[in-house]
């Protein structure tokens, strides 16, 4: 197969750290393509992807996706072009991107929430081609997106349409039911070395950057996360955020559920009242969530309604799970927590299953490889004393070394050394686990004492008429910042006053004490889940009354 020389996509790491990798054993010259056929030969009838009444087989997913790639060569494309991959959590989203893989086209995954503002930024960063979508989902309308995608950029020259009714787009398959029309699929696959993948940062600042992974480095992620979450041919994964997002596509996720032979069951939506009874009807065995769903569903879980015996391991990560909220898991839903702290750009860590509780309540784990280098550093990058917090960075054997075709952000994102500054700032227990203090910019300082959210928002959880608290910083003109914690009741609110004597009695520093308490019915969340503190910090700003005396009130 002929690539285009012009867009060739690359992630590359120096030659020593290369074959240091190659010789351990972490790249193993493993491709996605190759990974699914070898699935289907050792079980072509074990059951792959499961969503409502659809039911495929290792073998149908396979004939499926060597389809998909047939179909797109024959529409011209090529090896080495990009595609925008926009679906929801539907069968098709699988054998699109295996289709493609085989094809050697890259896949760039866009979020179900994003709208013509990133998709056109990531089509125009990837230099993309083509666009898949679903046509119509969750009463959002792709093909009028599409429509829009295609006026601002002509170099999209196919709108495929995965599902539904593909109208004046292209249809991925020729007739309701049936498998994609297309000639053969390549003889010839991709190298192990070649980007398979572009993924969307999350970043806080500006519009996403696009995250080159190559098969050998995110499968690498892929077979040792399946490997410590202990995935097997029995086991059953439910994907309820956003499969297109990095943690559910691969910590261990759909991908490495399907690198070790079990089933992938989507569901459509992630609130209980929907994933409760697909739990209890395909008896899934493993989930993954951000931490207000997870209060949803403890929330939920303790009026019993449904079985949810099966549930061996519910993963909470995108955002720090609070202890206090940690501690609920078991005694509510009677599995295993399993907290995860990773970042599309590499590192992740996992506290294992087998870790004593308070590792696993208290701790975000620990990192996947023995070749995860972590320096935590001060403002400065001097490192900080052993077991004090500072800034997290870090480089490794599935660490990207550069974002794509951002110079600008490449050279605030990473060092000279290729250590990538995660923005996270965390400490490290004596026993190598990592606790995440939050966001450089999550920290709030108060006239110079700098205090973490989630400390705080730990102490608000415990309260019993408190169901989750977030802490944002506000501008103040005599102390810089000030603190307000934004908080959902349960039942009835207590008084903003009851609710700081609480945080002060459990021992805090006063400075700690939030200035500030607002009751919300909900959060604003981002197009994963996860809370929007900025769009809190914008909500707050238009309330906001006049700064209050510099003295923190004793109310």
């Amino acid at each position: 197969m002929t690539r285009h020389p012009c867009l060739a996509v690359e992630q590359r790491w120096p030659d020593p750290f290369a074959e240091r990798y190659r010789q351990a054993g972490f790249w193993r010259g493993e491709t996605f393509a190759a990974v699914l056929r070898a699935r289907t030969a050792a079980a072509p009838d074990d059951i792959a992807v499961v969503a409502g009444e659809t039911r495929w087989r290792y073998r149908e997913l396979a004939a499926r996706a060597a389809a998909t790639a047939g179909r797109f060569l024959d529409l011209g494309y090529r090896p080495g072009d990009r595609v925008i991959v926009q679906l929801p959590n539907i069968p098709e989203f699988l054998s699109v991107a295996f289709g493609l893989f085989e094809a050697g086209i890259v896949p760039v995954f866009a979020l179900p929430a994003h709208r013509i503002t990133e998709i056109s930024h990531f089509a125009a960063a990837a230099e993309a081609s083509g666009y898949v979508i679903s046509g119509a989902a969750d009463g959002f309308d792709y093909c009028g997106l599409a429509d829009e995608l295609c006026r601002r950029l002509p170099a999209i020259r196919h709108v495929v349409v995965a599902a539904g009714d593909p109208g004046r787009f292209v249809a991925l398959t020729d007739r309701p039911g049936g498998t994609p029309a297309a000639s053969a699929a390549p003889a010839t696959g991709p190298q192990a070395s070649e980007v398979a993948l572009m993924q969307i940062s999350g970043g806080s600042t500006g519009l996403p950057k696009l995250i080159p992974r190559s098969h050998d480095d995110y499968l690498y992620s892929v077979r040792a996360s399946a490997e410590i979450c202990r995935l097997d041919r029995r086991s059953v994964y439910l994907g309820v955020l956003p499969i297109a997002h990095n943690f559910p596509m691969s910590s261990p996720g759909v991908f490495g559920t399907l690198y070790a032979g079990g089933t992938v069951v989507l569901s459509p939506a992630p609130s209980p009242e929907i994933a409760f009874p697909i739990i209890a009807r395909e008896r899934v065995t493993m989930t993954a969530m951000v931490p207000p769903l997870a209060l949803a569903w403890l929330e939920a879980a303790r009026t019993g309604r449904h079985d949810l015996s099966s549930l061996r391991v519910l993963q909470v990560g995108g955002a720090k799970f609070t202890p206090e909220a940690a501690r609920r898991v078991r005694p509510v839903l009677g599995t295993t927590l399993q907290q995860v702290f990773g970042m599309a750009e590499g590192l992740v860590n996992y506290t294992r299953l087998d870790d004593p509780e308070a590792v696993i309540v208290e701790t975000q784990g620990r990192p996947i490889s023995p070749d995860d280098e972590l320096l935590i550093v001060d403002d400065d990058d001097q490192p900080v004393a052993e077991g004090s917090a500072g800034h997290l960075l870090t480089r490794g054997p599935y660490t990207i070394r550069a974002y794509h075709n951002h110079p600008a952000a490449n050279a605030r994102s990473f060092t000279a050394e290729g250590f990538y500054r995660t923005g996270d700032v965390v400490r490290r227990t004596p026993d190598g686990n990592l606790v995440v203090q939050g966001r450089s910019n999550d920290l709030i300082n108060r006239g110079g004492e700098k205090l973490s959210a989630e400390e705080v928002e730990d102490h608000l959880l415990a309260h019993p008429q408190v169901h989750d608290a977030v802490m944002v910083a506000v501008p103040d003109r005599y102390l810089g910042e000030r603190s307000c914690a934004f908080v959902i009741a349960r039942g009835e609110p207590p008084k903003p006053a009851d609710l700081r004597a609480w945080v002060r009695d459990r021992g805090l520093a006063e400075f700690k004490v939030p200035d500030r308490v607002v009751f919300v019915d909900s959060f604003l969340t981002t197009a994963v889940g996860k809370i929007s503190r900025g769009d809190l910090r914008r909500r707050l700003a238009e309330q906001a009354a006049p700064s209050p005396p510099a003295h923190p009130a004793k109310g």
